[in-house]
This record gives structure tokens, sequence and C-alpha cells, in this order.
């Protein structure tokens, strides 16, 4: 009997110990996101990490970390190099990583998501995907952000003008930097995260965003006025960083498989929300306007021209995206 009780223990130790042991080796990969809760960037990232720990059967576990929990874009940029995390989810600030990502910061280029479709398959994927390599980034997949509007205490945005001395906090991308500053208005770059309190405090009058994010970030407690201009349509970039060769290869194929099947997801769920969220906004009590487009897209003008004279290749960039549009 004794025999039998010692037998027992040291088989239930194996198992503990084999146990401890099969965790101690999966492979954790951190993937970061500024969206908050409710955000097309937290319901994204949920549904890629689904898919992919369920075909990486153990192999390795996606952990998502949202709401800048592993810091801003450009700290999580810093962090995907040194390989301290090894995925995120940034947007408008890649432009100030590479020239080529700033065909996104150009207002009204795209004209709806079937044509960005087109634009992300046929054009941009070789073009950024080469750009973020050169820049020892791995790009992995191309999602949505969105349409951005514009959001402010002081008064509806029917054009260009109205937004002359308006304080607007931007992403850290200069094109868009440059784009409110020839509209009039005095933009400055600030973190998502800091967004929230710049606007209650007064220290910011408005802000520019897609719906979601609006929504999500809850800007519609500290905003008076959302005016949809539809002005800028951003993507969410997908990127991983110097870990990224460390992992085996078919962890590899099952992230980059993943990725690319949740882009199309990301613009269903984009789209839906959009469809959704005006109602939330005039139940909190903001006034909605539409602006007017055309005076935008002619004030736009200055923009194109400086990008045409200033990033190689952009202005050849931009003939491919116009000749897909609908």
């Amino acid at each position: 009997m004794k025999q039998l009780k010692r037998v027992l223990v040291l088989a239930a130790s194996v198992l503990v110990l084999g146990a401890g042991s099969a965790q101690a080796n999966e492979i954790e990969i951190k993937f970061g996101h500024v969206g908050g809760p409710g955000s097309l960037f937290e319901i994204t990232t949920k549904e890629f990490a689904r898919l992919a720990n369920e075909r990486l059967e153990g192999e390795a576990n996606v952990v998502i970390y949202g709401s800048s929990q592993l810091g801003n874009d450009s700290q999580m940029l810093s962090k995907l190099k040194l390989g301290t995390i090894d995925m995120a989810l940034p947007s408008s600030v890649m432009s100030s990583v590479a020239p080529e990502f700033s065909v996104f910061e150009m207002p009204y280029l795209i004209e709806n998501r079937d044509h960005f479709r087109k634009v992300r398959d046929d054009v941009l994927r070789d073009v950024l995907g080469q750009a973020a390599e050169e820049k020892r980034y791995h790009l992995i997949g191309i999602w949505e952000n969105g349409f951005r509007q514009i959001t402010n205490n002081v008064r509806p945005i029917v054009k260009p003008d109205d937004l002359k001395g308006i304080k607007l906090r931007t992403p850290n991308g200069i094109w868009r930097v440059e784009m409110f500053k020839s509209y009039g208005a005095n933009p400055a770059p600030m973190a998502l995260s800091e967004a929230f309190v710049a606007l209650q405090t007064g220290a910011m009058d408005g802000q520019e965003n897609p719906l979601v994010q609006i929504f999500s970030q809850r800007f519609q407690e500290v905003q008076d006025y959302l005016s949809l201009s539809n002005h800028v349509y951003t993507p969410a970039y997908v990127i991983a960083g110097a870990s990224w060769d460390r992992l085996p290869e078919h962890v590899q194929e099952v992230l980059e498989q993943t990725a690319r099947e949740v882009e199309d997801y990301a613009l269903e769920q984009g789209k839906s929300l959009d469809d959704s969220l005006l109602s939330e906004f005039e139940a909190a009590g903001m006034e909605i306007n539409e602006v007017d487009t055309q005076a935008f897209i002619e004030g736009s003008a200055p923009i194109y021209e400086k990008f045409s004279a200033e990033v190689e290749g952009g202005q050849q960039l931009l003939d491919q995206i116009e000749a897909l549009r609908p």
C-alpha cells in the first residue's frame, strides 16, 4: 500500500511539473493598442486573438493590451524595435515613420471602403510593407481606424474657415498638422490617452477622430458639436518588431494569415459602427451637422501640392489611388 502511494505521488508530481513546463514554454505574444473599451481596435484585436489562438493550439498565445496599457503609439513603436512588446496597431503615427504612409494623411483621397479595399490590395500592401521593413518593422496586416470627423466646443464646422483659431488635438502625424494649419486651426499633436482631459479642461477646443474612437473615448461627454467631415480615411496597421524573427515559422504563418483574414472583418465592423453611432451622439446632446465637402476639397489643394513636391514618388502614388476610385 505504501509503495502504491509513493507511485501515485510521483505520478502526480510528474503531471504537475509537465504542466508547468508546458506553460513555461508557451510563447506569449504581447499585442498593444490605444483603443478603449468598445473601440474598433478592441473589436478587431480580440477577433484576431481568438482566431490566432485557436490555430496556434497552445504553441503561442496572443494577449491583447488595450487602452494604451503598453504606452501611446510612439512609445509602442519604440518598444517594438527593442523587442519588449511583439505587436501593435498604430495608425496616423506611421506617417512620421516612413513618408509612404503619409498618403493616408491626404484629405478626401479615399472615396469609400470599397475604394480602400482596392487600394489596399492593388497598390499599398507592397509599397507600405517595403517601407516598414526599411524602418525595421514588419507589416502583417492593414485594418481600419476609419473616416475621421471633427468635434469641438466652439461652433459647428461647415467650411474650413470655421476652424480658424480653434485649438484642435490631432494625432502625431506631420501632414495632419499641416492640413489643419492650412484650414486656419491651431492643431496640437497629443496622445489619445491625454485628449479627454485636455478637452474637459479647455486646454483643447476640439479634436478629430473616427466616430467609434470618439464614442469609445467618451468625447461626447465633453464636446458640444460633431461635424461630419469624413476629411481623412485612416487605416490601422498590424505591426511587428524585433521579436518577429525569434518566433517559430509556423507561428509567423498563423499570425500573418489571421491578420490578413481580419482585414475585411475590420471594414465590415467599421461600417456597422458608423451606421449605428449617430443616434448615440444625438442622445448625448451633441449638435450634429454636415460639412461643405467641396469647400474642404478646394481648401485642401495646397496640401496635395506640398505632398507631391516633398514626398518622393508621392504624385505617382496619388495617381495610382485616384485611378482605382469607383
